[in-house]
């Protein structure tokens, strides 16, 4: 309890792995709020994600799960709204939104890329990965010469929104761990220089997180698991 008898709000808990992409994007969206929360780490190489503890927080066994109540954190937290109200700009959002969590990201899950790696062995799965990231980008790049350019700047510079929250993550992972060639998606490469000015961008980077292993400080370009 607070002084004069009024509870204090609880802290968020956030369950994350470093280098879990999706996390990566909460990171990013409670440090563009402001808002403090507990790091707990679970290790996905080690199977917590599978524990009874943790699968009564999410059945499904994957991070991130923010604890925070029964709300979303948009509607509780409105400062920095994710979203612009333009709806030609809140409409790109989405769709980059969409375009990485369902056509990028899920090709390279632990999972997929684990039955890949054991099946076809690690240098198809490498090729896989690489093959689904190019695909997903060269779209990007054809949906922002086509409808994206009149709006881009919401993708970077003193605006952050809900599109810089997937592509931020999906960029970063593409080039430290998937080995992938930036110079072919030049528009993605620049945005990807703006995060890196960016504070709640930096703040939320895998190498900087407290469960992050040494190695992860300067961390090694090529896909090892």
């Amino acid at each position: 309890m607070a002084s004069g008898g009024v509870e204090e709000p609880k802290k968020l808990k956030l369950y994350s792995y470093w280098r879990s992409s999706c996390s990566h994007r909460v990171r990013i969206a409670l440090n563009l709020k402001g808002l403090d929360y507990e790091y707990i780490a679970v290790d996905l190489l080690k199977g917590e994600q599978k524990s009874p503890e943790f699968l009564k927080l999410n059945p499904l066994g994957y991070v991130p799960v923010l604890v925070d109540g029964d709300t979303y954190l948009e509607e509780k937290y409105p400062q920095h709204p994710l979203l612009p109200q333009d709806l030609q700009k809140k409409a790109m959002n989405y769709q980059a939104a969409v375009l990485v969590s369902a056509n990028i990201q899920p090709y390279q899950n632990l999972p997929i890329i684990g039955y890949i790696k054991e099946k076809l062995g690690p240098d198809e799965m490498l090729a896989w990965v690489q093959h689904h990231i190019k695909n997903g980008f060269a779209v990007t790049m054809q949906l922002w010469r086509s409808y994206w350019k009149p709006c881009w700047e919401v993708c970077y510079g003193d605006e952050a929104f809900l599109a810089d929250l997937f592509l931020a993550p999906q960029i970063d992972g593409a080039v430290r761990r998937f080995n992938i060639d930036m110079n072919e998606f030049p528009i993605l490469a620049k945005i990807n220089e703006s995060y890196k000015e960016h504070p709640a961008f930096q703040g939320a980077m895998p190498g900087k997180q407290p469960d992050a292993p040494p190695e992860a400080r300067t961390e090694v370009r090529f896909f090892k698991e």
